[in-house]
């Protein structure tokens, strides 16, 4: 993730980054959305996107290796 992206998402939890990106899907979909604001709201959504992503892969990583270790009892 780019040093910008990081930054702006280094406080948030999975939770309120997902809350962050249905909060932008809700603003696209308004037929009333600014155009110049649409390049924006895709950023924003892009780093959320990663964010949510980096979450998701180390969680999987971690519950692996707990069921590894558990498999080893």
């Amino acid at each position: 993730m780019s040093k910008k992206a990081t930054e702006a998402t280094q406080d948030l939890t999975y939770t309120q980054a997902m809350k962050q990106l249905e909060e932008i899907t809700t603003r696209l979909q308004d037929p009333n959305c600014d155009i110049d604001l649409l390049r924006d709201y895709t950023k924003q959504a892009l780093s959320l996107l990663k964010f949510c992503k980096t979450c998701l892969t180390q969680t999987d990583e971690e519950l692996k290796k707990l069921l590894a270790e558990l498999e080893d009892m």
